[in-house]
């Protein structure tokens, strides 16, 4: 009896320790994917003396062109967007130290930049000319040597100068300046000679003062414009470059671009 009783006890404790196995060897639901946080607002980082791109009014508002195609942006993601001055020439800092999310005010996309910043697809197409008083003899690339050319300080302009080493080498000096609108008028007072700028902004300032300026033919090369965000930033890069494509094939971008060139120059 005592045998039978032993045997059966082994038999219980058997399927319980089964039983036990197949409980561990039991398959973990997987966790459940955090769901996508809600994009509520996105800072824009910004020089904030930059017409047309991003600068102030009479009122002392910012408006301009890149102004408003990430309003128009923001709009389309739902978002709240603050537009925030910054020391251009620490832009980058300034973005992947997290104090600003968005670089969009004129952000030529250079593989420098690149190393450090993510950027969407090119959405303007910009030259960096040369532009000096009407009065001026120069009157080609050549004419540049042994005088003061001025640059805005961290464009990238300096960087368009520094590619022509046999240019720069000739200048007496390149002068650079926290602004271009301080270079310009440098550039009226005699203190230069000439002054290398984004496209886009030397014809801005040039038309409001008609027979002042001349933009000479030859040029300092061809640049595209992009938004910069934090290389690890991804979920934002792809919410801004749909909402770039959208803009471009319903006609907001033509309009915007329309209002402050006359024409559509979105890339």
């Amino acid at each position: 009896m005592k045998k039978q009783v032993s045997v059966l006890l082994m038999a219980l404790a058997a399927s319980v320790a089964l039983l036990g196995c197949d409980k561990k060897e039991e398959a973990t639901p997987a966790a459940a994917a955090p769901a996508p946080v809600a994009l509520s607002k996105i800072v824009v980082g910004l020089d904030d003396n930059f017409p047309p791109m991003g600068f102030r009014d009479e009122k002392n508002e910012l408006v301009g062109f890149d102004i408003d195609l990430a309003r128009e942006a923001a709009k389309r993601l739902g978002a709240e967007v603050e537009f925030k001055p910054i020391d251009w020439n620490a832009k980058e800092a300034e973005l992947n130290g997290k104090r600003v999310d968005v670089l969009w005010n004129g952000l030529t996309i250079t593989e420098e930049r690149k190393a450090n910043i993510a950027f969407t697809a090119p959405y303007l197409e910009n030259r960096q000319i040369i532009i000096v008083t009407a009065d001026s003899k120069i009157k080609d690339k050549a004419g540049l040597a042994h005088k003061v050319i001025g640059v805005q300080e961290g464009s990238s302009a300096v960087e368009a100068i520094e590619k022509d080493a046999a240019t720069a080498k000739s200048f007496k000096q390149l002068k650079k300046f926290g602004d271009n609108v301080t270079a310009l008028m440098d550039l009226s007072a005699g203190r230069l000679d000439a002054l290398v700028v984004d496209e886009v902004v030397g014809r801005y300032y040039t038309a409001k003062k008609p027979g002042e300026y001349v933009v000479l033919e030859e040029n300092f090369g061809t640049e595209e414009y992009g938004v910069g965000v934090r290389k690890d930033d991804n979920e934002l890069l792809a919410k801004l470059q749909k909402a770039i494509d959208e803009m471009k094939q319903d006609g907001s971008a033509a309009r915007i671009s329309t209002q402050w060139f006359g024409k559509d120059i979105v890339k």
